[in-house]
């Protein structure tokens, strides 16, 4: 189950990030609601992931699911370019998230 908390968790890093951009420097409200929210719901999965998950192994799993999903969510919504080299630096990102997860003892 702990795994299933740290990937809910980076999805919600995702709607976060992605709200940060929305929410205007939080001058509006409901995408600033949603972004505290989002925000305060992933640490809470995060926490309660890392309490059978390695540290290192799950925040840097985290960090890289809100990465990659924000990399591409602002490709895909915002109109980010998506380069040859932004989309294989996204690929290392995953190939390393997989080999967190395929050597963690937790």
């Amino acid at each position: 189950m702990a795994w299933v908390y740290l990937v809910l968790a980076g999805l919600l890093e995702v709607v976060w990030a992605m709200g940060l951009k929305y929410s205007e420097g939080f001058s509006r409200l409901w995408p600033s609601l949603i972004t505290v929210v989002a925000m305060v719901a992933s640490f809470w999965l995060l926490a309660t992931a890392l309490k059978q998950i390695p540290l290192g192994t799950g925040y840097a799993i985290w960090v890289g699911i809100g990465a990659v999903g924000t990399a591409l969510l602002g490709m895909l919504v915002l109109k980010e370019p998506a380069t040859v080299a932004r989309l294989v630096c996204i690929g290392l990102i995953v190939a390393g998230i997989a080999g967190l997860k395929l050597t963690s003892n937790g």
